[in-house]
């Protein structure tokens, strides 16, 4: 079970090129490709809705360009 606001899904736009396999990995269809470019020429994949991710990896695993990663946030005390 995910815990509200423990993980962070980071996308290195200028590492994506498009591919769309993120897209179409996720459960909850929100990622998609974005309009603008990157410095490539590529449209990168963006997360239109961070709270709904249910932090499943589906896209990081997927992405053969290891664009996509998901870590932990740091606990502030």
């Amino acid at each position: 079970m995910r815990q509200e606001g423990s993980f962070l899904v980071i996308i290195d736009t200028e590492l994506c090129k498009g591919c769309g396999l993120c897209v179409e990995a996720c459960p909850r269809k929100i990622l998609a490709l974005s309009k603008e470019f990157n410095k490539a020429g590529h449209h990168p994949a963006v997360l239109l809705e961070p709270d709904k991710c249910i932090y499943c990896l589906a896209c990081a695993r997927l992405c053969p360009d290891l664009a996509i990663t998901i870590t932990k946030e740091a606990e502030t005390v």
